[in-house]
This record gives C-alpha cells, structure tokens and sequence, in this order.
C-alpha cells in the first residue's frame, strides 16, 4: 500500500508541470484562474460526487457507516481545530496564527484525497463516499469556526454558505438517487460522461496550482517559518491526531485509513479563497497551499505505512 501511495501522490504532482510551464511560457495567466476554478467547482467536482456514488451499490449498512463517518470526521476536524485555538490564543490577534489554525485542519480532500483512497481500496468503493462527506464536514467548519478564525469577528459566521454551495446540492443529490437507486435507469453514455468529467478534476486542480506555483517567490514560498509551521500541522500532527482518535474504535478499516489519508492531504485550496474574499495573508495562504501540495508525496506514504 506504501509504493501504491507514493506512485499515485507523485502521478498527482506531476499535473502540477503543464499549468507551470503554460504560465512561464506565457500560454496561461492568472487572469484565467477565475474560469478553471469556476469549471471545476461548479461542473467537474459535482460530475466527480455524482460518479461516486453512482459506483456504490446501495445497503443500509453503507448508509450507517455513511453516517458514521460524517461524525467521526467532524469531530476529528472540529476537535483538532479547537486544540490549535487553544494552543495560539493569546496569539489569535496576529492574522499568521489564526492561519496555522485553520490551514493545519482544512484539507483538499476531494479533487486530491478522493482519487488517492481511491487507489488504496480498488475493492471499497465507499471510500469514495467518504471523501465526499469529508467535503461536506470541512464546508460545515469553514464557514463556521473557520471564518472566525480567520477573521477574528463571528459576524461572519453562518452555516447558510455551508449548506447552501454546489458541493452539499451535488451530495444531495447523489444521495437521492443512491437512496432510490435511480442511478440504475442512467444510459451508460451518461454514467460514463459523468466519470470522465468527474475524473477532470484532479488534473485540472493541480494544472490550477501549476499556474499559481509559477507566479509566487520561490524564496518567499520556501523561506517562511510559519509556513513550515502550518504544513507541519495539516502533514503530519492532524493526521496523527486522526490515527490515535480512530485507533481503538471499532470501525472498518477502509473507514479508518479513509479517515487518515484524508487528514493527511495538503492544504485545500478554499484557505486561499477564504483569505483571498477577507483580504487576511492572502501570499501565505497560496504559499501554505502550495507547499503542503509539494511536500505531501513525503508524509502521505507514512500515513500508509502506519495503516498497514
């Protein structure tokens, strides 16, 4: 499971290339990250939710466990994030900590974790379940305590954009036509359309950090401390958090290993975009989300290792 891991991590950097040298090669500009991010938010990630679980086959079983990890999985992130608050608190005025707080829990467990669990489990497709409820229990903490974090004023949080935002409308759905196995009346064009859109959205991700990457300070983004600091955090701490949390709880193990492989992802890239819409460390956050992304090929194995 280690060399599966590694092999399918560095695959995953490696899309990373075409966005750097379209940008370099002034083929591709920042200008055009608004459009990629938009096809990927709002067609390719629901297409990728969709498929997941058209590929489960329904029983009421999955559906406890289902459930299950949604708990397990917010109280692992809810938890950890609380630790940190407590850990920085007489540091929360500095908008860095409050960074390192949120930056070490906020992982993209979609368009880079589904695809890895994926890979681990070819025999567990609920695995692809659980990464599509992670998504939703991050989305639940971001526009929460994340935001607050963030920012430092609780008028900002609301757990309306939780909800109310193209990832939960997609799982909805998907839910509905699990639940009622409509998915079994799809053309097999359509189910198969669905796949491959869905499967766009782990290249076009890492195309959109390519891009990103080529644009930044290579001194800035390797040479802060803090940076470290939140990578440290999101790679290897939050991770083993997750392990210990999970460890003598009597759960399946592609529900456990789902749970720490998806803690041990980088940074997600909604840390940029939060920074980016309250105007708080927006270099850092683009350079924590980078640098996790660059370094997970390390940490991501171990995790791996230890599930063996």
């Amino acid at each position: 499971m280690v060399q599966i891991a590694f092999t399918n991590v560095l695959i995953t950097l490696l899309y990373i290339i075409p966005g750097f040298l379209l940008h370099k090669a002034k083929k591709a500009s920042e200008d055009h990250l608004a459009t990629l991010s938009a096809i990927l938010i709002y067609i390719c990630a629901p297409c990728m939710i969709l498929s997941s679980f058209l590929s489960m086959e329904f029983s009421w079983k999955l559906i406890q466990n289902l459930s299950l990890y949604f708990v397990l999985s917010l109280a692992a992130q809810a938890g950890f994030m609380l630790l940190m608050y407590l850990a920085f608190k007489k540091r929360m005025h500095e908008s860095k900590y409050r960074i390192i707080t949120i930056g070490s829990v906020l992982g993209n467990v979609g368009f880079f974790g589904l695809p890895i669990v994926k890979v681990l489990f070819p025999e567990s497709p609920e695995v692809m379940g659980y990464s599509c409820v992670n998504m939703v229990t991050m989305n639940i903490l971001v526009f929460t305590f994340g935001i607050y974090c963030l920012t430092g004023d609780k008028k900002y949080m609301s757990l309306k954009p939780a909800f109310y935002n193209p990832t939960m409308f997609s799982l909805i759905a998907a839910l509905v036509i699990f639940l009622f196995g409509i998915g079994k009346f799809f053309p097999a064009p359509l189910t198969n359309g669905l796949q491959l859109i869905g499967n766009m959205t782990t290249p076009l991700c890492m195309f959109i950090l390519g891009i990103r990457l080529s644009s930044v300070s290579f001194k800035k983004l390797f040479t802060r401390p803090f940076v470290y600091m939140t990578c440290i955090g999101k790679l290897i701490v939050f991770p083993f958090f997750t392990f210990l949390l999970t460890y003598f709880l009597p759960i399946e193990a592609p529900m456990r290993a789902s749970l720490v492989i998806l803690s041990a992802v980088p940074c997600a890239s909604i840390l940029l975009n939060m920074a980016e819409m309250y105007r708080s460390e927006t270099e850092a956050s683009a350079n924590c989300v980078l640098l996790s992304t660059l370094i997970c090929f390390m940490t991501v194995p171990l995790y791996a290792m230890l599930l063996q």
